[in-house]
């Protein structure tokens, strides 16, 4: 009769290990996909080659995110939705609000530039995703745009800004701060904090201007 082996509770990994197992693999395919997202798109990338990137089968996108989309959105969040936060933050600091409005658009450029590659993908993928994932992305960006038109709104009260139409003025930023971002190459000849101080300048000095 072969004997009965019982297992120890050494010979199998604990709660934690199989939880951190867990996110591990889930974190490999939310990585796998965003440098496959961002230099082929959505619609060129496919389930399938995530997956074999990380050396899985296609099972586990399902099982983790439910489809391509549910990762695509899986991304969106974790790289994206502290955002608004870290700049509401700023927003409601004491800092005169000239220094505010350069603080906001400094922090928006470092917490962006940590998530480069998603930042992009987003910035090329927003047409392509299903409705939900083209509203979730609108609501971030929304609450984001928000703070900018806030913020301008002050500066246009305290005299520092003209014209009436911040909310352009806003859009404009906006637009700049993605191209950056879009363009920038980490190897370049200048730091981070340099570029993000030129930037900086480059927009208050537009957004300062006088209206025509």
């Amino acid at each position: 009769m072969k004997a009965l082996r019982v297992s120890k509770e050494s010979d199998r990994p604990d709660g934690n290990q199989e939880e951190g197992m867990e996110l591990t693999r889930r974190e490999e395919l939310i990585r796998a996909a965003v440098d496959l997202f961002s230099h082929y798109g959505y619609s060129g990338t496919s389930i399938r080659e995530i997956a074999s990137t990380v050396g899985v089968s296609v099972s586990n996108i399902y099982h983790y995110f439910g489809s391509k989309e549910g990762l695509w959105l899986s991304i969106l969040e974790y790289s994206v939705n502290e955002l608004p936060e870290r700049l509401n933050a700023v927003w409601e600091s004491d800092l005169d609000p000239v220094e505010r409005f350069r603080l906001l658009i400094k922090t928006h450029l470092t917490a962006s530039g940590s998530h480069q590659k998603e930042t992009r993908m987003f910035f090329i993928d927003q047409g392509e995703v299903s409705q939900k994932g083209s509203r979730q992305n609108k609501i971030i960006q929304t609450k984001i745009l928000d703070i900018y038109v806030r913020a301008l709104e002050e500066m246009r009260a305290a005299g520092y800004v003209r014209t009436r139409e911040v909310k352009m003025i806003a859009l404009n930023v906006l637009g700049t701060i993605s191209w950056h971002l879009r363009w920038y190459r980490t190897d370049g000849r200048l730091p981070a904090a340099k570029v993000h101080e030129e930037i900086a300048n480059f927009i208050l000095h537009g957004a300062l201007g006088p209206a025509k």
